[in-house]
């Protein structure tokens, strides 16, 4: 979305301008003899019966939504929402865009105040994704789905929000990829599945409607002339169908998301907004994805960046035009945010540019959304008695705390950490841009913490003496007196550095992935101190080289985005309160990266000079996918495990009792943890798959299965279950069918590996799944 003045926008918009949902009268509203509010009534009957009640008019007016960031632009009748509703069916205006990425956020559809003033924010996607901890995100989803329920039900939001962000973290100078779960299709497909489980509920009613977001190929905002509006990803089909759908597939095909996203990039010359192979040919027909047609809704301005607009792909000559081939490639819901632009559907539709048949299709599939919400259910119905008492509870509280301490990464220690100090002599350092600076510790789209307690406020809570200093992000020049005599009456140094979201954001991308200059160089004077330090970073990648030989930098932990406890969770961290035990959703590249890998390219594979992306590929990380320290050692056992399966005897196996081939569950790896150090610590065990089967060039390795055990006492064994299913297994072919091919493989534990096992495939390759072909 478009969000250059997004925030001066909402601070002007008065709370009368931002009204919440308005629940249909199905006991004494003109509804209430439509079979929309029979509850008893199959959901797809409920929606049809509702939209042969409207007229054409009244369909086309609900097909865009406006967001209106200047007072010029006029979707509507109604300013307060993006849709009119229908007044003569009682259907009041309703807002499709709701954010709640890491929590329920500000934005055009939610009103703050009172009992709402504050909404639990939990850490980044890419800080939750380094727990390896998929059921604390699905009840990290839970939690938001829930707050943004009750935020619904007092009338102060929707019941539509654009979360999660899913596309793979693919280039390093994204300034979105902290929205994402990071660099592995697999992690992201996994995170996906817990997130989307606990947001939408168990079903049949959604608590809300997740929308996946961006579909598909998305992770550029801008690139010289190029930007995403623009921008045409060019993609080979086995990379599409092994790397950049995986998480999509996932929340269509297996989560059964309500609401999907199209991206504002084309995909091999079709914008994907109006890409009917896309929309409809994968999504649809070969993801199954109809049972309870659900919804594409574009991003904003996706649709009038296909049109004639300058800057942008120019594929259609009007926006008529673009709005009809959006409609009839499959997208049923269009955002329109550009000032002094009329969006038109009617003329669109008297034109010519779509069918009644398409129109009917779009507003079914909205309509059926919201009453697979409950939103004709009446005050009885399942979600609507979550209120005010829900949001911000002690459980939200704990486990955004909780979520912090498990995605903070330990990446350098010489046993310095965990520090011991002594309250009464032992004083503190704290000196950086983010060390007091609790809403950096947020991220984007966030909303109002109930607090906010960042490193400073958390040390001195602990009773810490804290000699606070603050210090450069960017600034080439920065006054680092009060650095250098805060650090002078201080023992030990904690340098809070990194980068945060004015360096990298939507529409903001990077061209270096270098320290910043200046936090540098204040490190090496303080380095001359004699002192040790101890650096916390925050943010994405940056290149931890020069720190890694830098005189006295004892340790080094990333943080990311932290949320709003994340300063309570660094310290708990590093005073061993709690045992470091994250992993790396990213790779750490070196800095000269940047300078190999042309931005724009989405090739994966290494070739000639360019480097390949991503773990799988590249092998010069600085800190590879995966890496992690503990405060003690542990020590992996395997148990046993057969060395060969006959691929016939496993389809056989399975055959009858899944849908999808590819979900055909695999023989699960016993692995016995122990702790051989002297303090409780949580495990990651991370399974990686490599070996001489399927199409060359073949990965590096591929992470394949994972779990956390919780808690392990020192000195104690806890056994770990691997589980996992032939999608782990298969690789994908240049057309994209996924096969389960013969061959060795070695499923490598840990980063890096601490135990394998081998075992091989024998007889006939296996298409699991045949992709359809795209159209010449």
């Amino acid at each position: 979305m478009v969000w250059s003045t997004l925030a001066i926008t909402f601070a002007a918009l008065a709370p009368s301008v931002r009204a919440g949902i308005t629940y249909p009268d199905c006991t004494n509203g003109p509804l209430r003899t439509n079979l929309v509010c029979d509850r008893t009534a199959g959901s797809s009957a409920r929606a049809a019966a509702l939209v042969a009640a409207m007229n054409n008019n009244e369909k086309l007016a609900n097909l865009i939504k406006c967001v209106l960031f200047t007072s010029h632009l006029s979707c509507s009748a109604d300013p307060r929402s993006n849709s009119p509703g229908v007044s003569r069916l009682d259907l009041a205006p309703y807002q499709w865009w709701n954010e709640a990425l890491h929590g329920v956020a500000h934005n055009r559809g939610i009103t703050w105040g009172g009992q709402f003033s504050a909404a639990t924010q939990f850490p980044q996607a890419i800080t939750t994704a380094a727990t390896f901890d998929d059921p604390l995100i699905e009840q990290m989803g839970t939690i938001i789905g829930t707050e943004a329920r009750a935020f619904a039900n007092a009338g102060r939001a929707h019941l539509d929000f654009w979360t999660p962000n899913v596309n793979p973290f693919r280039d390093p100078r994204w300034g979105r990829g902290h929205e994402t779960p990071g660099e592995d299709a697999f992690r992201n497909k996994k995170w996906a599945e817990a997130f989307i489980r606990g947001m939408q509920g168990p079903g049949p009613s959604h608590r809300v409607i997740a929308t996946c977001k961006h579909y598909a190929g998305y992770d550029l905002e801008n690139s010289g002339s190029t930007t995403r509006f623009n921008f045409n990803a060019r993609i080979s089909t086995q990379d599409l169908v092994e790397y950049y759908l995986p998480p999509f597939q996932q929340c269509a095909r297996d989560s059964k998301v309500g609401s999907m996203m199209c991206a504002y990039n084309a995909v091999n010359g079709v914008p994907a907004c109006a890409d009917s192979y896309m929309m409809d040919t994968i999504l649809r027909k070969h993801w199954n994805w109809t049972d309870q047609n659900q919804y594409i809704v574009s991003d904003c301005d996706a649709v009038y960046y296909l049109g004639n607009a300058n800057g942008g792909h120019r594929y259609k000559p009007s926006y008529a035009a673009a709005i009809g081939a959006s409609l009839q490639a499959g997208c049923d819901n269009m955002c329109w945010a550009t000032p002094g632009t009329t969006p038109d559907p009617t003329s669109a539709f008297n034109q010519r540019q779509f069918d009644q048949r398409t129109l009917d299709k779009a507003m079914l599939r909205l309509m059926q959304g919201l009453v697979n919400t409950g939103y004709f259910d009446g005050p009885t119905g399942q979600y609507r008695n979550l209120s005010a008492s829900d949001v911000n509870t002690q459980q939200a509280r704990h486990l955004a705390l909780r979520a912090a301490e498990e995605g903070i990464v330990l990446l350098k220690n010489d046993g310095t950490l965990p520090l011991t100090i002594s309250r009464s002599s032992t004083q503190i350092a704290m000196i950086g841009f983010w060390a007091n600076a609790a809403d950096k510790m947020l991220g984007g789209y966030s909303g109002t913490p109930p607090f906010r307690h960042d490193p400073v406020t958390a040390a001195r809570n602990m009773g810490i003496t804290v000699n606070y200093a603050p210090g450069p992000l960017t600034q080439s020049y920065f006054d680092t007196n009060q650095a250098i005599n805060a650090a002078q009456r201080s023992s030990i140094i904690i340098f809070f550095g990194g980068i945060d979201n004015t360096v990298e954001k939507e529409s903001q991308d990077r061209t270096s992935i270098a320290w910043p200059a200046g936090q540098l160089s204040l490190l090496k004077r303080l380095s001359q101190m004699g002192k040790p330090i101890i650096v916390v970073r925050m943010g994405t990648h940056v290149d931890d080289t020069p720190l890694l030989s830098m005189p006295n930098v004892r340790a080094i932990l990333w943080a990311g985005y932290p949320g709003q406890d994340g300063g309570t969770a660094v310290m708990n961290i590093l005073t061993g309160r709690v045992s470091p035990a994250g992993r790396l959703p990213v790779t750490v590249y070196p800095s000269s990266y940047t300078n190999q890998a042309p931005y724009t390219n989405m090739a994966l594979r290494p070739s000639g000079s360019y480097p390949g992306r991503t773990y799988r590929w590249y092998n010069g990380a600085v800190f590879p996918f995966g890496h992690g320290l503990h405060y003690m050692t542990f020590r992996l056992d395997v148990g046993e495990f057969p060395t060969s399966f006959a691929i016939a005897d496993v389809m056989n196996s399975c055959r009858g009792t899944v849908t999808y081939l590819d979900l055909c569950p695999f023989p699960p790896v016993s692995v016995s943890v122990t702790n051989t150090g002297a303090r409780a610590s949580d495990y990651v065990l991370l399974g990686f798959l490599a070996g001489e089967f399927g199409p060359a060039p073949r990965p590096i390795k591929t992470l394949a299965t994972y779990t956390r055990l919780a808690d392990v006492p020192p000195g104690e064994t806890k056994v770990a279950k691997l589980e996992w299913k032939l999608e782990s297994l298969a690789r994908v072919d240049e057309k994209g069918n996924r096969v389960l091919y013969p061959g060795t493989y070695t499923l490598l534990l840990d980063q890096p590996t601490m135990a394998n096992v081998t075992f091989r495939l024998t007889g006939e390759e296996v298409v699991l799944d045949q992709w359809p072909q795209p159209p010449a």
